[in-house]
């Protein structure tokens, strides 16, 4: 069996990485072929094929018909009326709400509107919005197919949403029809929710703010939406994120504390003459009741994957009770990883899947499930978790530096105090004070949120420390299988010779160095960022940041969803020259967030002296036209702007963008930020002979105010790049300057039909996008 759904999870997950779902005759073949295996042959290989096929088939069955709803192209961006239910917990953003809508009728004519929605609500001024789950309401929207920003070792947001059953996004729409029509929709999943958002709003109202509300609720309810960004820094890097989720630890302490407490009510029949004892055993009903107790508490935490796998874990355990069969704990552990998996195929696309069932895998292996019965007492107890924090804080380093790309050198030590402050004080405290009626609640939730800062000041000044985080280049297949296989050998049990010559194995995963281009040669990176600007230039030794992206909301920031995790995937904690064009948001949006985060020398922007990024930076200067210097045989030389724009106050900031050209063995790049055919006609007649070039950043993304004929003939690109976002509001690229482009053969590429798109300039150019590298079958083609 144990064979079977361990072939099951890796067929499941081998569908994941496809760039096309099978056609339903090989999905059936493959269905034919498993049973087949299972009927004629015998062993762990057939039976691990066997699940290999049956999961891969499976997989692609869920995904078919996750799929098949689909918002038309027609559809996209005209206002549509429908009807339906508020599904999930909202959350409340700042500038509006978020929302899952579950549509049940379409009133607009002709308008095919997939079943799951994911919605935004926008404050008009200060108008308040109140979504509770189980809401009925008729709404006029704005929908778009499912799209994300699309980057290497970036959070993929289209299979988020396909996970979700969530096959279109938008907006609501001011309208007079917009009118809630029922309070309150009855279902099991609405009477969850509802749940959720009542204990939400008890746990914010009795704390209101307190800085860590957030993660009270988030203990209680599962929803982390509210913890801020800062506050994740700390977690992470102090290695205790894991505890600000509703982990196993959590839910087994909850299911324990109620089967204790009905086995100890049933064992005394309620403080009755009844005998319930000779009626069912008391073994039976704390299983019962504490199985039941570990679904609530899951169902009311959203269902994530470390609560999933705890979850079907003491069902199983449950379940083998009563039917008086002892089951293994590897049997238990399969069966959860096998459910969890059968449930939801694309659980295996994200970090908590790997960690969750990696840990529970590192403390079997490594003999630390079992405490020897002659040993008692707090000292043995206290050795088993010492041995059990070793065990997993050694285990999951290979797969930590693959997901994060970094490893807490000073979680042992944080975990030793979080882990029962946060499990046996805050977690229980903050469960209770969630529970209790109003009057009483108050004082328990304050105690509950006191300790926790105290516990984050303990774990902030760790954070601080120098050594606090070991960064590294995500590692290659091999280099980690090699990792692992010394793991293994240094968590292997007694007896095993020469333990902790294990550790050899770790050495080239430690003294990984990022990659550099040749010297003499230089390659790009233009991240898709939605609607902005951001490329990283890399020469042999040096690297330069050009624009820094959008700011998407309060808090969020293209610096730290898309150019910090790449660069961290990189193992680049150093850049050289940050070139800020000119103050737009979507060019500078996240600069303030690289700067806190990486070591940066130098930045180079058009901003005024008294913008923030200008305070921020350790050294700032001007770009002005005719800056030049020399990397590794790379040439950048600044054509943009003139030394006597900045006296120009009536100068729009697109005119005073930098501008900077990029050459080296011939071939050359040129990043025309947002200028206008203004400044594009003063290039051209002042500097016609640098302007060449083999690529061309579209001027301000393809707008109709830029890239004239007489510009474009100037730089002769053979590839123009345009960095925008999917359906735009400025309609960016214009239709006009995207086909200019076109009738001068030049290749055009674009971010938000690319993804990230990488430029190797040596004796050719050669451009590689990322959507159709990295293809997956949920992008839309």
């Amino acid at each position: 069996m144990r064979s079977t759904i361990l072939g099951f999870v890796a067929g499941a997950a081998f569908l994941q990485t496809r760039a096309a779902l099978p056609a339903a005759w090989q999905i059936a073949a493959c269905l034919c072929a498993s049973l087949a295996l299972l009927l004629a042959l015998r062993g762990p290989v057939r039976a691990t094929v066997a699940g290999a096929l049956a999961g891969f088939a499976w997989a692609a069955i869920v995904a078919h018909l996750t799929l098949a709803p689909r918002l038309d192209k027609a559809d996209e961006g005209r206002d549509i009326e429908i009807v339906g239910t508020v599904a999930r917990l909202p959350h409340d953003f700042g500038q509006g709400v978020r929302f899952q809508f579950a549509v049940g009728q379409v009133m607009t004519t002709n308008a095919k509107v997939p079943p799951m929605l994911a919605l935004s609500w926008y404050r008009a001024g200060s108008e308040a919005l109140q979504l509770h789950p189980g809401e009925r309401w008729r709404l006029t929207v704005r929908l778009q197919r499912p799209h994300g920003n699309a980057n290497p070792h970036g959070f993929d947001y289209e299979a988020w949403l396909l996970g979700q059953g969530i096959r279109a996004t938008g907006y609501v729409r001011t309208a007079p029809g917009n009118r809630r029509l029922d309070a309150f929709v009855v279902t099991p999943g609405h009477l969850v929710e509802r749940c959720r958002d009542i204990l939400r709003a008890r746990i914010l109202a009795a704390l209101e703010g307190k800085p860590y509300a957030a993660v009270i609720v988030a203990l209680v309810v599962g929803d982390q939406r509210g913890i801020e960004q800062p506050d994740w820094d700390v977690f992470n890097r102090t290695g205790v994120s894991h505890l600000v989720a509703i982990s196993g630890l959590h839910i087994t302490m909850v299911a324990g504390l109620a089967a204790l407490a009905l086995s100890f009510l049933w064992r005394r029949s309620f403080f009755t003459n009844a005998q319930l004892p000779l009626l069912l055993p008391a073994q039976k009903v704390a299983a019962l009741s504490g199985a039941c107790a570990a679904l609530v508490y899951v169902l009311l935490a959203g269902f994530g994957v470390p609560a999933q796998r705890t979850l079907y874990m003491l069902a199983v355990v449950a379940a083998a009770l009563w039917m008086g069969r002892l089951t293994s704990v590897t049997h238990i552990l399969c069966l959860a990883l096998g459910l969890v998996v059968l449930l939801d195929p694309w659980a295996v696309l994200w970090p908590g899947f790997w960690l969750s069932f990696g840990a529970v895998g590192v403390i079997l292996y490594a003999g630390l499930g079992r405490l020897d019965e002659s040993s008692a007492g707090w000292r043995a107890t206290l050795a088993l978790a010492a041995r059990t924090q070793y065990a997993v804080t050694l285990g999951l380093v290979p797969l930590t530096l693959l997901l994060f790309s970094q490893v807490s050198l000073v979680g042992p030590i944080a975990n030793a105090f979080a882990i029962p402050v946060v499990s046996f004080v805050v977690t229980p405290l903050a469960l209770l004070g969630s529970l209790l009626p109003a009057p009483l609640a108050g004082p328990v939730l304050w105690c509950a949120h006191r300790v926790l800062e105290w516990l984050a000041a303990a774990l902030g000044w760790l954070a601080t420390l120098p050594l606090a985080v070991w960064s590294a280049p995500a590692p290659p297949p091999w280099l980690f299988v090699l990792a692992l296989a010394g793991t293994g050998w240094m968590l292997a049990p007694r007896g095993w010779p020469h333990r902790w010559a294990g550790a050899a194995a770790w050495l080239p995963l430690f003294l990984l160095q990022p990659t550099h281009p040749a010297p003499g040669r230089f390659a790009v990176t233009a991240f898709d960022v939605g609607q902005g600007m951001a490329l990283l230039v890399e020469t042999s030794g040096h690297r330069l940041l050009y624009d820094t992206g959008p700011q998407y909301a309060p808090g969020q920031d293209a610096g730290g969803r898309v150019i910090l995790p790449y660069l961290r995937a990189r193992g680049i904690k150093h850049l050289d020259t940050v070139v800020v064009s000119h103050s737009d948001v979507d060019h500078v949006g996240g600069a303030l967030t690289l700067l806190e985060a990486l070591a940066v020398d130098r930045v180079s922007s058009s901003l005024g002296e008294g913008h923030r990024v200008v305070h921020a930076a350790r050294r700032h200067e001007r770009c002005v036209a005719g800056q030049r210097w020399e990397w590794d045989g790379v040439v950048f030389e600044m054509l943009q702007p003139a030394p006597a724009s900045y006296a120009d106050t009536e100068l729009k900031a697109n005119a005073r963008s930098c501008t900077l050209r990029i050459e080296a063995r011939g071939r050359a790049l040129l990043l025309a930020g947002d200028i206008e055919a203004v400044q594009e006609a003063a290039l051209v007649s002042q500097e016609p002979d640098k302007l060449r070039a083999d690529v061309l950043l579209a001027p301000h993304h393809g707008s109709g105010t830029s890239s004239t004929p007489a510009f474009l003939e100037a730089v002769g690109p053979s590839i123009g790049i345009f960095q925008v976002g999917y359906r735009n509001r400025y309609r960016h690229p214009k239709k006009e300057v995207f086909e200019r482009y076109g009738d001068l053969h030049i290749r055009r590429l674009r971010t938000d039909e690319s993804g990230a798109i990488t430029l190797d300039f040596g004796p050719q150019v050669g451009a590689e996008e990322y959507r159709r590298q990295y293809a997956r079958y949920w992008y839309e083609p």
